[in-house]
């Protein structure tokens, strides 16, 4: 049975009355640039790492064996030091994730993102001032403590204030200034390569702008009802709720999100919590696409980019160029995300990109076998601009699917007792294995050659049919009422929901959809 949660795709139930108010948008648009910091640190190493005023300040090694080109070609880069430069921040944002879990949940949303902004800003000056190897890594920690809580609470932030209705489009903001970030990254790189020495100290320091911007954001919303109600604040959840929805008439939602908040405070132990049986569907499909989306290869050519080119054989301008181009596909198929989310779906989006990706990933792996080889990489100018064609095929679909649904799927399924720990999971997973790809990419690459685009062709495979066979359908559909309207109506995960109220009893006989 392929759509076992197909049955929920029709918006139904409660529709809580709500316009979608200009302080919606400005707050969401404020939060969401905490996904601009984070495409920005991710688009901005690979740049870096590419220029050879910056290699010569801290690893003359690679700049020699780049230069001497006795290497095989997949190998020039293959440095444990490099690739530590740039996965120290997903290490540190990882750490960070567990202290942000115990923020979000006691401070409010508002105040971890504002915590996530002074680590991004004081980050950004060691990188900017860097004088030594270690300098430059403490930077690259700091700006990972600021991913860390970021990543925590801005996904939250966007899902608890928006209207369901446009929920999944509003939460893929942050997404979209991921891309955003990332391209802006492309085009700093682009111009900084020209100004010698020190054009890569400007690359790093230009992170300031969204550390401010998020700063600033921080500063000026308010925190979501949620989070108010969740920590006792009852008269000021339900003015900012009317405030929100633009409409007196918020007592239904106010009063669900009160039940829920009310359930989530019996649990002393939300990690604990985590592990029980009834929470085990949203905690796998959690913890599964974010190994997934990092197994799609993408942190592999968004962080590399203009090295991947470069060892390609595209010249040093060529490669920024081409990681440019890459980097406004990644926008502008976000765009569609945005747009079609709410109205097609989530699977519809997962299931059409896996066959975009693993068909364009075998096209890349069959011209580089064939044309590149350990000593030659003249690709030629038309299989160059086939590679780039490819890889741009491959980013869009992964910029309308995985990019933005990895992050949504977790943040909207998630009941409110364990949301904060769920996240958490979330993002710890997600760190963790973007560290892992980003430490062993260019030594992947050094050993696999072109066979590394056959490696993540396969989990592209693997992930389409766990979509197809075991994720449910979200589109439209309250978050206190996933239990009720996903998980119990799906093929397989009903079976974990089959004891749910002998788990948990209200007292009330009232079977509450957070639960």
């Amino acid at each position: 049975m392929t759509g076992g949660g197909m049955s929920v795709s029709a918006p139904s139930g409660v529709e809580f009355e709500a316009k979608i108010t200009p302080i919606v948008i400005i707050s969401c648009i404020m939060a969401a640039t905490g996904g601009l910091m984070f495409g920005y640190d991710v688009g901005i190493s690979g740049g870096v790492t590419s220029m050879d005023d910056f290699l010569e300040e801290f690893f003359p090694a690679v700049l020699r064996r780049k230069q001497q080109d006795k290497e095989s070609n997949y190998c020039k880069y293959d440095n444990q030091g490099l690739q530590l430069f740039t996965s120290s921040l997903y290490l540190a944002g990882l750490t960070a994730t567990f202290f942000a879990s115990y923020t979000t949940r006691r401070l409010g949303r508002r105040l971890t993102m504002l915590i996530a902004g002074v680590f991004f800003l004081v980050g950004v000056v060691f990188n900017g001032a860097a004088q030594n190897l270690a300098m430059l890594i403490v930077g690259r920690i700091l700006l990972g403590c600021g991913v860390g809580f970021a990543n925590q609470a801005v996904p939250l932030f966007l899902s608890e204030i928006a209207p369901t209705r446009i929920r999944g489009g509003l939460n893929i903001l942050f997404q979209l200034n991921v891309t955003i970030g990332i391209l802006f990254a492309n085009l700093v790189n682009y111009g900084t390569s020209k100004i010698h020495p020190w054009g890569w100290r400007l690359s790093l320091s230009l992170a300031g702008i969204p550390a401010g911007l998020l700063t600033l954001g921080a500063i000026f919303v308010t925190d979501t009802p949620n989070s108010l109600i969740e920590r006792g604040r009852l008269d000021e959840g339900k003015a900012v709720l009317k405030k929100i929805r633009g409409t007196d008439n918020v007592e239904p939602e106010f009063n669900e999100i009160v039940e829920a908040s009310r359930i989530a405070q019996e649990v002393k132990h939300p990690f604990r919590n985590l592990l029980q049986r009834r929470n085990r569907p949203q905690l796998v499909i959690a913890v599964l696409l974010q190994i997934f989306q990092q197994f799609t290869g993408i942190n592999a050519i968004m962080f590399y980019a203009p090295v991947l080119f470069s060892t390609l054989g595209f010249k040093n301008d060529a490669s920024l160029y081409s990681a440019v181009i890459t980097g406004a596909v990644n926008v502008l198929s976000t765009l569609v995300s945005v747009y079609s989310v709410d109205k097609v779906g989530r699977r519809v989006l997962l299931l059409e990109a896996g066959v975009q990706m693993f068909l364009s990933q075998v096209v890349v792996a069959i011209v580089l076998g064939i044309k590149v080889t350990d000593k030659s990489d003249n690709l030629g100018s038309s299989w160059a601009i086939l590679v780039v064609v490819a890889i741009c095929t491959y980013v869009a679909a992964f910029a309308w699917s995985w990019g933005p649904l990895g992050w949504l799927i977790p943040s909207e399924t998630f009941p409110l007792e364990t949301r904060s720990a769920g996240q958490s999971v979330t993002v710890c997973i997600n760190l963790l294995f973007t560290f892992l790809i980003a430490q062993a990419f260019l030594s992947m690459l050094c050993h696999m050659k072109f066979a590394i685009f056959i490696f993540f062709s396969a989990w592209v495979l693997v992930m389409s049919i766990f979509v197809l066979f075991f994720l449910p359908e979200t589109k439209n559909v309250p978050i206190e009422e996933m239990t009720e309207k996903v998980w119990k109506q799906h093929w397989f995960w009903k079976r974990f929901m089959d004891d749910d109220n002998h788990h948990i009893a209200n007292g009330n006989g009232k079977h509450n959809g957070s639960v």
